[in-house]
């Protein structure tokens, strides 16, 4: 299967299925030199596990991280680093009922049709368990821009019509409620609203927004490289993500260019900064200074429990109603693995752009 490996120099490749024995991620790049222990890891893997809240499926893993390779005496030696995750809480005989069922809203039919098979048990590597690897990579790639003074922040902006009022946003209270929602009273509503979805037999979707600050002026390689394309690219590849935009995103068709452009002027301290951020801190793209900030749509849940119409491989026309463990909203488990992506897309250009300039040396200070 190709499509598992992410990334130019700082470069991944996960592995692994839902119900097979493990899961986890091979990261090649990384520079020598860095601090790692598995519980700069596991502290990232422990906000995506399931089990945490009646809004997420009631599988059971630990999910503890063990580290392989590429570490000796707690620093990176530059060689591949290896992780794995080992399934423990999977039950496959939930999933031999739909077997042969293609699933509405699930990746069921694309994979049978381009592979002549597929895994039913819990979705295979379509599985949201595929995300483990992300986030164990990602955890090293947050290690890594620390160094740089970077910092990733993703929360979850909304679920379903229920916002965060930036007036009483504070990202503080981002990991006080188990929808990861900066505003405590939007974090109520929402609780609400998925209890309602439950009953209901239903499911929610929402946005997912990401904060990346410290990112100096200059990342990113024009055209296909693009700073923002290769985030749009990096946070797309998360399933049930169906939407990306970034600064004003589509606000901005509907702005004009004197509001929309962002006024540069130069501070006392020499530096180059902006009035406004419209641009979402990427220009050209190519990092201008400014805080990235961008936004994730994630469709709800499919697996729900009321019965829907669908087909079979025999082409016949049937009747499901999904069971099992499932989350009634994806968006909380997965502002993590949007972190995650952000990271590891912003490390690989960061390493990349060492060798932009001639007689500039790379921007890579010790570790």
């Amino acid at each position: 299967m190709a499509g598992s490996v992410f990334g130019t120099i700082f470069r991944i490749m996960t592995w692994g299925e839902s119900h097979g024995k493990g899961v986890g991620v091979t990261i090649d790049g990384c520079p020598a030199g860095l601090s790692l222990c598995e519980e700069d890891i596991q502290q990232y893997l422990d906000r995506r596990k399931p089990g945490q809240s009646r809004f997420t499926t009631a599988r059971q893993e630990g999910d503890q991280a063990e580290l392989l390779s590429g570490v000796f005496e707690g620093k990176t030696t530059g060689t591949p680093i290896a992780l794995i995750v080992r399934n423990q809480d999977h039950r496959s005989k939930d999933y031999k009922a739909i077997k042969d069922v293609y699933r509405p809203g699930h990746a069921d039919y694309c994979y049978d049709a381009k592979y002549g098979l597929r895994d039913y048990r819990g979705g295979g590597r379509s599985s949201a368990r595929e995300t483990i690897g992300r986030v164990a990579a990602g955890a090293v790639a947050h290690k890594l821009l620390s160094h740089y003074g970077i910092q990733v922040d993703a929360y979850t902006k909304s679920i379903g019509e229920i916002s965060v009022d930036p007036e009483s946003f504070d990202l503080a209270k981002r990991d006080t409620n188990h929808l990861y929602m900066p505003d405590e009273e939007a974090a109520k509503r929402a609780a609400a609203f998925l209890d309602q979805m439950i009953r209901e037999q239903d499911s929610a979707g929402g946005v997912v927004e990401c904060l990346i600050r410290g990112v100096p002026a200059g990342i990113g390689e024009p055209v296909f490289d693009k700073l923002d394309a290769s985030l749009a690219r990096a946070v797309m590849s998360i399933g049930a993500v169906k939407g990306f935009e970034i600064g004003d995103g589509f606000a901005a068709a509907r702005s004009r260019g004197s509001a929309n452009n962002d006024e540069f002027f130069a501070a006392s301290d020499g530096t180059i900064q902006k009035h406004t951020n419209h641009s979402g801190g990427i220009l050209g793209g190519i990092s201008d200074g400014g805080d990235i900030i961008f936004r994730a749509a994630f469709k709800p849940t499919p697996s729900i429990s009321r019965p829907q119409q669908t087909a079979n491989r025999n082409r016949e026309n049937v009747e499901i109603a999904i069971r099992g463990r499932h989350d009634p909203v994806v968006v909380p488990r997965a502002v993590v693995v949007v972190e995650a992506m952000a990271a590891l897309t912003v490390a690989d250009h960061l390493l990349m752009a060492g060798a932009a300039k001639i007689g500039r040396p790379a921007n890579r200070p010790a570790l």
